[in-house]
Parts: structure tokens; C-alpha cells; sequence
């Protein structure tokens, strides 16, 4: 990841809320890299027989977005300005480009919330290899206005259910080890915890390290299987 970036969003976050805010906003992430940076990473195995449907509240809809072109320039703008509307757009396109799809849950044309999945790749470097039926669940994210509902929940459940029907094989996401809420949600949904990892850079390269002594078992058949496939 480039430097730019998260001095972008520093400098935004100060543009919003001011110096106090952002020396504590500054040291909390300080905290979270030297003291609780491992990520817990979920699996959920996509069979359409044991996924049940979710039913959304009738206020709320979930719709697919697969194109830029799909979606709403009022949406669009309401979650650009979520934190950096520059970077926010920029990285939205650069999704769309990869083939990613964006859920969102919406509310009287206002979006509630949203998430993104990708099948047979990733955003960015990941732990382990995907196959082409699995897919990649990140960067959920419900405005202040409708938290407390459930709205993770419920829209994981919706995609997982829909990946399922699909023919998808198996779905992976994970959280900071320090983000409670998204670890008590995913408690709710189908996934399960397959391991906690590190995640270190060094010469433009990413290294995972599990705490387990050995990768869990379902990361090295991940690997096994992309190894076949590629020797195919």
C-alpha cells in the first residue's frame, strides 16, 4: 500500500473533525498495529442446502452492483463522502475493473449499508490462494444512522445465501482481532473462525504468519488445490 493513502485519510479525517479527534484517532491506530494487529479470518462452506434464505425487514432491499455504470450517482456520493471522497471513488472503480460486486442495502433510496465480494480473486494480497468458486467478503460498512439493527448480519447472510445459490464454493472474510462488533456479528452468519494470522510487508511483499505452528488444515488444501489447478 502506498504512504499517500493513509496520509490522505488522516488529512480528511482532520478536515472533518479537527486536531483533538485525529491525534486520538492517530494513536488508537498506533495501538491496534503494535498490540492487536492479527486479523481473525472466517470460512463458510456455500451449500445452498444448509444456507438458509434471509428475510430483509420489509424497509429494506438489497440490490447487486456490478458495473460503475449500475450504480446510482447518489449513492455513489453518499459513500464516497463516508470518509475520502477521493480515494473512496478511486478505489470503487478499481473494484468494479476487477470484477467485484457491490451490495447494497437500501432504505427509502437512501443506502444503509454495504459490502463487497469478489469470486476466484482478491483485492489485495490475501493470506492464502482462492479457487475459481471461492469468493472474497470485505469492506462492509453501515452508516451511523442504521447501526444497531443487525444490518452486518443480515446482509452477509443475504450474500452468502446468494453465492451459495450461484454454485460458489466456499466464501472467506475476516476483522482486526480489536473490531468486537464485526467478530460478535460474524458469530451470527454461517462463517467460522479458521485461524488468526499476521500479516507482514517487506520488500513490496506480503508474508502471512498463523499463530498456529502449522496453517489450519483448510488453508493448505487451499494452497494444495490452486497448486493442482495451476499444474493442470
Amino acid at each position: 500500500m502506498s504512504i499517500i493513502n493513509p496520509i490522505s485519510r488522516l488529512v480528511e479525517y482532520f478536515r472533518r473533525h479537527g486536531f483533538a479527534a485525529t491525534m486520538s484517532r492517530a494513536m488508537l491506530a498506533g495501538k491496534r498495529a503494535f498490540f492487536a494487529s492479527r486479523m481473525a479470518v472466517f470460512y463458510c462452506d456455500l451449500d445452498e442446502r444448509k444456507i438458509r434464505p434471509v428475510n430483509m425487514p420489509v424497509s429494506f432491499a438489497v440490490r447487486r452492483v456490478n458495473a460503475l455504470t449500475e450504480l446510482d450517482p447518489n449513492h455513489l456520493q453518499q459513500i464516497a463522502d463516508a470518509w475520502n471522497p477521493t480515494l473512496a471513488r478511486k478505489n470503487i472503480v478499481e473494484r468494479f475493473e476487477k470484477g467485484a460486486s457491490l451490495w447494497l442495502v437500501e432504505s427509502e433510496k437512501i443506502v444503509a449499508g454495504y459490502g463487497w465480494t469478489l469470486r476466484g480473486n482478491v483485492i489485495a494480497p490475501y493470506y492464502f490462494p482462492l479457487g475459481a468458486d471461492d469468493v472474497q467478503l470485505f469492506d462492509f460498512y453501515v452508516f451511523p444512522k442504521f447501526r444497531g439493527r443487525a444490518m452486518h448480519w443480515l446482509l452477509t447472510g443475504y450474500i452468502l445465501r446468494a453465492l451459495a445459490v450461484e454454485g460458489c464454493a466456499r466464501a472467506f472474510a475476516d476483522t482486526g482481532e480489536w473490531n468486537k462488533a464485526q467478530l460478535a456479528a460474524f458469530k451470527m452468519t454461517p462463517f467460522r473462525l479458521l485461524g488468526m494470522v499476521k500479516t507482514y510487508r517487506l520488500l513490496g511483499r506480503s508474508f502471512s504468519h498463523w499463530v498456529s505452528d502449522t496453517p489450519p488444515d483448510l488453508v493448505q488444501r487451499q494452497i494444495a488445490d490452486r497448486r493442482v489447478k495451476a499444474s493442470a
